[in-house]
């Protein structure tokens, strides 16, 4: 924890230059110290609401000048306990950092300040037959998405925050400001400091504006539920359909557990089978070539009752479903904890880690809703457990533990798109091996007193 006198100083100096948006509340504290899953609490010493990147970065210096932590918060959504004070300090809370600086229609990029939301963004665009496509599910802002490396429902056609993200503007460890590159296509002018900072968790610097790619909207867009008699055919009908390059926007799994606790939470009637909740992006004859491909590949494998949806509040209605699904969760299963886990193998071997993660999950007799955007390989767990009965807790860390494994195993990653955090560090090492040791050099480079949300990724 920082120290007391240290800390006293720092807020002797922040509390001038920040007035009321230096809070040192305990009902402050608390929210931004509270996650939306199974980890413990874990409070900052005081919160900030910077207003501009230059607010951050005199609160950043003079963090570092007294050697306090300082973690960046969004809109506290993230699911690995990535924006936990676990040793206290200050937390910069973005929400009034949330201006659209700029919007570059004729080069398709637009300029935003990091508490800009998702939907926020796409809102502002909505007249000027553009949009921002990444869509993790939840309204993130940009600045905790482009730090997290997030993805979402759209980026099996495209991609994710890695590569949507142009330029970086960004406070280091020290207070310096440096903007990662310029809105040209492409550089090759010195080392990729916009991929190192995007996905890096706010661990070596604090992004504060992003600039982000923006695409047309399609002139037809189609949606479609289409249930399986199993889901081996579920699965098997992805992978064709990716294996053939019919370049679907969304194909997202939901086994029948999911399927049945959406149908009760949304109001909705879907057969309680394994799902696929499809998108068809581009001009009316290629949507609807694309979407009788589909229809084709899917009846081979079991699929039937087709329902498809073209009318805007429809489509609306059947992804806000999909979104819901943890809330449907919470709902479904009252007061349990919940421990949320992703992880994402190449698209050959999906069939098979999916088909051994059910055997796993019936042999550890626990309830584990299945979803995924499968279109990229990545699927998740969401499993209800009660985090105060320890067997409970082990049976639910080595499920965990299995699961990543096992997609490691098969040339994948302990996680698709929730981050590293504090939860999947453990697995870092098996993962990455040797690369690991680079990953902590280039940390300590960076930020030498380790001030930038310690604790997350790895331990030093």
């Amino acid at each position: 924890m920082p120290d007391t006198v240290n800390l006293r100083k720092l807020l002797d100096h922040l509390a001038p230059l920040l007035g009321d948006r230096l809070s040192t509340a305990e009902a402050i504290r608390k929210h931004h110290g509270e996650e939306l899953t199974h980890y413990d609490l874990h409070l900052p010493d005081a919160v900030a609401y910077p207003l501009n990147t230059e607010d951050v970065s005199q609160i950043v210096r003079l963090c570092h000048h007294h050697d306090i932590p300082v973690i960046a918060y969004g809109a506290g959504t993230a699911l690995e306990g990535h924006f936990l004070a676990t040793r206290g300090g200050i937390t910069l809370d973005f929400s009034r950092m949330d201006r659209i600086l700029a919007v570059n229609s004729q080069d398709l990029d637009c300029v935003v300040e990091a508490g800009v939301t998702r939907e926020q963004l796409n809102h502002e665009l909505r007249d000027s037959g553009l949009f921002f496509p990444i869509d993790p599910g939840a309204n993130a802002t940009l600045g905790g998405m482009a730090a997290t490396r997030a993805s979402g429902t759209n980026a099996v056609r495209y991609g994710t925050m890695r590569e949507n993200v142009v330029s970086l503007k960004a406070v280091m460890a020290d207070g310096t400001i440096i903007t990662t590159s310029r809105r040209a296509k492409k550089s090759s002018a010195g080392y990729d400091l916009t991929r190192l900072l995007v996905g890096s968790e706010g661990t070596l610097g604090i992004i504060t504006e992003i600039t982000v790619k923006l695409f047309g909207i399609p002139e037809a867009i189609s949606s479609a539920v289409c249930p399986f008699s199993s889901l081996d055919g579920a699965v098997n009908t992805v992978v064709e359909t990716i294996q053939m390059g019919i370049p679907i926007a969304r194909i997202e799994l939901i086994d029948e557990i999911s399927v049945d606790i959406l149908n009760r939470f949304s109001d909705l009637e879907y057969p309680v089978e394994p799902t696929l909740f499809m998108e068809f992006h581009g001009s009316e004859t290629a949507v609807q070539e694309q979407a009788e491909m589909v229809e084709s590949l899917a009846r081979a494998q079991g699929g039937h009752g087709f329902k498809w949806a073209t009318r805007p509040e429809d489509r609306t209605k059947l992804w806000k479903a999909r979104h819901d699904g943890f809330l449907s969760a919470r709902a479904a299963f009252p007061g349990k904890d919940f421990w949320l886990t992703d992880v994402c193998v190449p698209i050959s071997r999906l069939a098979e880690c999916i088909q051994e993660t059910q055997k796993d999950i019936a042999e550890a007799h626990v309830i584990a809703p299945l979803v995924g955007h499968v279109g990229d390989g990545n699927f998740h767990l969401v499993i209800p457990y009660d985090k105060k009965n320890a067997q409970d807790v082990a049976k639910i860390e080595q499920l965990n533990a299995r699961l990543v494994s096992r997609a490691i195993r098969m040339e994948g990653t302990s996680t698709g798109e929730h981050g590293i955090g504090l939860g999947k560090k453990k697995y870092m090492a098996e993962e990455h091996g040797p690369a690991l040791a680079f990953m902590k050099a280039i940390k300590k480079a960076l930020d030498p007193t380790n001030i930038l949300n310690p604790d997350k990724i790895f331990d030093l």
